[in-house]
């Protein structure tokens, strides 16, 4: 029986430490219900030659209801070609176990805006959408890193390799990306 214990109380620390602490860009509760939503998390990054291209991940919360947004943000010196997002898009996480989580696009069409920066003289793209979590999906999500993210555009679908660790080269901050679930999903729980 104190073995058990001290085992317990040993690996404490591990278990606590596994969660990172919740940043929130909004947690807010009134009269209508709750909104929590994370601050963005990148969790990929491609820079090569004159072409960018980054995915950041929030987490969020209204009325009970979890949900992913995801924005992918390109720029380059070159045009870059419209991807969309429609009621048959679908986000895939491969986990490390080799399990497949699937999260649904809103029924909602969005295509993504192109801006130009002048300063930096590159085209940019920004492309934003929400995606469901499916029942059970969350406990899978929180149990293991994830590995390859797809994401079936209107009329393609993309495969990104998510690393384990990220050293960004645009924000200059350091970023853990295949855990990104594991540490921050249970920000948004009730």
């Amino acid at each position: 029986m104190n073995k058990l214990l001290l085992i317990l109380f040993l690996s404490l620390p591990t278990l606590v430490s596994a969660q990172k602490n919740c940043d929130y860009a909004i947690n807010e509760k009134d009269s209508s219900g709750t909104y929590k939503s994370t601050r963005e998390y990148l969790i990929y990054e491609r820079v090569f030659g004159s072409s960018e291209n980054y995915i950041f991940l929030t987490l969020a919360n209204v009325g009970g209801t979890p949900y992913l947004n995801f924005q992918l943000l390109q720029k380059n010196t070159d045009f870059i070609k419209t991807l969309c997002l429609g009621k048959n898009s679908k986000i895939y996480f491969q986990l490390e176990n080799g399990k497949i989580i699937t999260l649904l696009h809103e029924d909602k069409d969005v295509c993504g805006n192109l801006y130009r920066n002048e300063e930096e003289k590159k085209n940019v793209r920004l492309l934003e959408g929400n995606f469901y979590f499916l029942k059970n999906t969350i406990e899978e999500l929180k149990k293991q890193p994830i590995s390859i993210l797809r994401v079936v555009y209107g009329t393609e679908s993309v495969d990104y390799v998510i690393k384990k660790e990220l050293n960004s080269e645009f924000l200059k901050q350091f970023f853990r990306p295949e855990s990104f679930f594991m540490n921050y999903l249970h920000c948004i729980e009730n």
